[in-house]
C-alpha cells in the first residue's frame, strides 16, 4: 500500500469521534482490508445485555469504508451509499472485530463487505455481516 495513502487512512480514523466514543482501535490495515476492534462497554449494549447492533454496524463500516479508500488514489476520500446488515446472532463477549474487504474496486463505485465477530475468552462468533457500496468523494467536498 502506498504510504500516503496509509497515513490518512490512520489520520481519518484518529478524526472520527464515533471511533473514539466507542473506544474503537484500527488494528490491521493492507490494500483492500481492514481490521477494526471495539470493546463492549456498559454505553454498547442492549436492553439483553449484549452488544448493540448499532456497535456491529458502526465499525463494520468503518472498516469496509477504510478498505476501499486503501485501493482508491492517494489524496481520495469516499463515503457509504449503501449498507446491508445480516444480524447472525448475538454479540456477546469482551469485544467485536470488524475485517472488511473490497468485494469488487471501481473508480466510481467499491462494493465492499464486512464481516463482524464477537470474542469471548479469545474465541470468535461470527455476529454479523454487512454488505455495501462506497463512493469516491469528489475533490470540492465540504
Amino acid at each position: 500500500m502506498h504510504p500516503e495513502i496509509e497515513q490518512n487512512i490512520r489520520a481519518s480514523f484518529d478524526a472520527q469521534t464515533m471511533m473514539a466514543t466507542l473506544g474503537a482501535s484500527l488494528l490491521r490495515l493492507e490494500q483492500a482490508r481492514v481490521e477494526i476492534h471495539a470493546p463492549i462497554l456498559p454505553g454498547s449494549q442492549q436492553q439483553h445485555g449484549v452488544a448493540h447492533a448499532a456497535l456491529a454496524f458502526a465499525i463494520g463500516d468503518s472498516a469496509a469504508g477504510y478498505a476501499a479508500l486503501s485501493v482508491m488514489p492517494p489524496g481520495s476520500e469516499v463515503m457509504t451509499t449503501e449498507m446491508k446488515i445480516n444480524l447472525l446472532r448475538p454479540a456477546t463477549g469482551q469485544y467485536l472485530i470488524a475485517r472488511g474487504q473490497v468485494i469488487k474496486p471501481g473508480r466510481r463505485l467499491v462494493i465492499v463487505q464486512a464481516d463482524v465477530y464477537a470474542v469471548q475468552d479469545k474465541a470468535e462468533k461470527h455476529v454479523a455481516l454487512l454488505t455495501g457500496t462506497m463512493i469516491p468523494l469528489p475533490p470540492d467536498r465540504p
